[in-house]
């Protein structure tokens, strides 16, 4: 099977996705869907690259071809010079349909809608041959919150009208597509992050009650959706708890002013507060969750959070915001509690509850044991990865 995926280069979403499929014995394309100097995530194996800048590719990186300009020593003045014309209007899609006519793929599959599948779309209405079954992929707030916005909405809804195969992580976002025009056909609903080596999770646990553990994981997304300040307002006011009891706070994927909040926070309550280096492997961070007694994350918008994922399989009791689908995923008041992302007052609420009932977190820890191996479990989820593009290939005719 020759498949070409438009998709975020540096992103480990897509590295983790596409490690799925990378032992198949496929002709993987990989077309950045921003086209910038790329840093090439270094778990990519076995596909070719096309791009207009990158970095030096990593020790992992195994089997990555190149196709593009060679940058890897010019100065960035330079680079922008020698390849200007990619600032052209149009020149990325005309590039992007150009390979599509040239390498003639069995599966097109944007991961992402407002880059990979606008510019899709666009390749799409530009390529002279008959254009190959195309899969969107929807991510975290690609539909729920760009759809309510008048500049984004008709683009939407023109990659629902034109993609055939429709896949995301959440019920509620299948509603939403049909919603928005989409006539085709809905693959199987699960985490495009896809799933997790449960083997090696058990072996990063903590061993003993998930109430004993004295540390609380915070995500400190801020930015148009992530709300990670409100999440440092809410552990101040629990300040008294996270002292007596001699807990830590760990920030991970931390934006600037998180890590300034996160530190003043620390200076005036006496709490620890450890900033998580962005560059931390993930095996790292799951150990963090395994270390946890809560995970905290906050947005007003999302899918599956992949965090509040990894506190699920960890033990870590996860208090999450209710704007992502983790209703799909937890209980609430049972195995997680959903909160309001921009509430500090009921933020702090739950987090008082988290820190002082133990056999609420224990309990928790069972169930959502029991749900991560029955829904997350790499030997599980990679075969329906397999599936999904063998299926869209067969169905047009094409190789698998």
């Amino acid at each position: 099977m020759r498949l070409l995926v438009v998709a975020m280069s540096n992103s480990v979403h897509t590295a983790r996705w596409l490690s799925q499929v990378a032992d198949q014995g496929w002709d993987i394309h990989l077309f950045p869907s921003i086209d910038e100097w790329i840093d090439v995530h270094p778990d990519f194996r076995n596909l070719t690259l096309y791009h207009s800048g990158c970095r030096p590719v990593g020790p992992n990186a195994s089997g990555v071809r190149f196709r593009g300009v060679s940058v890897f020593r010019r100065a960035a003045e330079v680079y922008r010079r020698r390849v200007s014309r990619s600032d052209v209007p149009g020149y990325r899609a005309r590039q992007l349909a150009r390979v599509i006519d040239r390498i003639r793929p069995d599966v097109v599959h944007s991961l992402e809608i407002q880059h990979a599948g606008y510019l899709t779309l666009e390749a799409k209405r530009l390529c002279r041959k008959p254009f190959p079954p195309w899969i969107a992929t929807n991510w975290g707030s690609d539909i729920y919150l760009f759809g309510r916005l008048d500049a984004h909405e008709p683009l939407i809804r023109g990659v629902l009208a034109e993609c055939g195969y429709y896949s995301c992580e959440c019920r509620r976002d299948v509603c939403l597509a049909r919603a928005f025009g989409f006539r085709g056909t809905v693959l199987p609903v699960f985490p495009n992050s896809g799933g997790f080596d449960l083997d090696l999770a058990a072996r990063l646990v903590r061993p003993g009650p998930v109430s004993a553990r004295r540390l609380v994981m915070l995500k400190g997304y801020q930015s148009f959706a992530g709300r990670a300040l409100v999440g440092i307002r809410a552990l101040e006011r629990c300040a008294d708890l996270l002292k007596s009891a001699g807990y830590e706070v760990a920030v991970y994927s931390a934006a600037p002013e998180v890590a300034i909040a996160a530190e003043l926070f620390s200076k005036s309550t006496g709490v620890p507060v450890r900033i998580v280096p962005k560059e931390t492997p993930h095996a790292e961070i799951l150990a963090l969750h395994g270390q946890a007694r809560a995970s905290l994350g906050l947005s007003i918008s999302d899918a599956i959070s992949t965090s509040l994922l990894e506190a699920l399989v960890m033990g870590s009791f996860p208090v999450q915001s209710f704007t992502a689908c983790a209703d799909e995923w937890i209980e609430d008041g049972v195995t997680g509690l959903l909160v309001p992302p921009d509430d500090p007052d009921v933020v702090e609420a739950a987090l008082r509850r988290a820190l002082t009932d133990d056999g609420l977190v224990d309990g928790a820890a069972v169930k959502n044991g029991l749900l991560a191996a029955e829904r997350l479990d790499r030997r599980l989820l990679k075969p329906m990865a397999v599936g999904i593009y063998r299926t869209v290939a067969q169905e047009a005719g094409g190789r698998t």
